[in-house]
C-alpha cells in the first residue's frame, strides 16, 4: 500500500493561487550510502536579487559556497533540516526525504502561502504545495534551496571524514564511487552507513567467521572480499 506520508501529484498551475510569500524546497543526499538526507526551504527577497542561482549539481563547489553565503545573507528566511540514518532505515529513503522537507518548511521563520517542491512528490504540509519536476533548474527559490542543502550536506560529510578518514567521505560525499565501495569492502560499514542500501547490506551479510573485529562503531571484515559487488 502506498504510504500516506507523501503524495504523488500532477503538474498544474493553480490559477487561484493567493498572493504572498512562496518558498522553494529541495533536498540533497538521497543516493549516497552514508549520512543523513538534508532538505532546505528558502523564501527569496524580490528586492535583493541573487545572480547565478541554478541547480546545485550544475555549479562548482566554489560557486555553491559563494551562493550559499549570499542566500543566507539576502533571502527573507531560510531553513535547513535533515533526517538521520536511523530515520532513513525506519521510513525508507523517500519517506525520510519527505520528513526532512517537512521539517525544513516548518522551520521557516515566516510562513509561506505556497511551497514549491523539486520533483514529483510532496511532503504532507499545512500550506498549499506544488511539485515541480526539474524545479531546481527553473525556479529560483528551489535553486537556492538545492544549494543550501548541498553545501550543508557536503560540510557534514567533511566532518564524517575527520571521524572516519579511511572511507574518503570528504571526496565522494558518501556516494557509491569505486573508491567508497573499495573502502566499504575493506573496512566494513561504520555507524553512518545506511544499512538497508544494497552495497552496505552485502558487507553486513558476510558470514560471521569473516569478521575480524568491531572497533569504534566499525565492523571490520576480511580484505579478501574481492568478489563482493554491489547489487545493480
Amino acid at each position: 500500500m502506498r504510504s500516506r506520508k507523501f503524495l504523488k501529484v500532477e503538474q498544474a498551475k493553480l490559477a487561484w493561487d493567493a498572493p504572498g510569500l512562496v518558498a522553494g524546497v529541495d533536498e540533497a543526499g538521497r543516493g549516497p550510502l552514508a549520512g543523513p538526507v538534508v532538505a532546505a526551504a528558502v523564501i527569496l527577497d524580490d528586492q535583493r536579487r541573487i545572480r547565478g542561482l541554478a541547480d546545485s549539481k550544475a555549479l562548482t563547489p566554489l560557486q555553491r559556497e559563494r551562493l550559499n553565503d549570499q542566500i543566507l545573507a539576502k533571502a527573507l528566511c531560510c531553513s535547513i533540516a535533515q533526517a538521520s540514518v536511523e530515520e532513513i532505515e525506519e521510513h525508507n529513503i523517500l519517506g525520510a526525504t519527505m520528513l526532512a522537507m517537512k521539517r525544513a518548511v516548518e522551520g521557516l521563520r515566516l510562513k509561506p502561502v505556497k511551497v514549491l517542491v523539486d520533483g514529483n512528490r510532496l511532503p504532507r504540509l499545512d500550506v498549499l504545495a506544488e511539485a515541480v519536476v526539474g524545479g531546481d533548474a527553473t525556479v529560483k527559490a528551489i535553486s537556492a534551496a538545492s544549494i543550501l542543502a548541498k553545501v550543508h550536506r557536503d560540510r557534514l560529510c567533511e566532518q564524517l571524514h575527520v571521524e572516519f578518514p579511511h572511507y574518503g567521505f570528504a571526496s565522494h560525499k558518501g556516494y557509491g564511487t569505486p573508491e567508497h565501495l573499495e573502502a566499504l569492502m575493506r573496512h566494513g560499514a561504520c555507524v553512518h552507513h545506511r544499512r538497508s542500501f544494497s552495497p552496505v547490506a552485502a558487507v553486513l551479510s558476510r558470514p560471521a567467521d569473516q569478521v575480524l573485529a568491531v572497533s569504534e562503531g566499525t565492523v571490520v571484515v576480511q580484505a579478501a572480499q574481492a568478489e563482493l559487488r554491489p547489487s545493480p
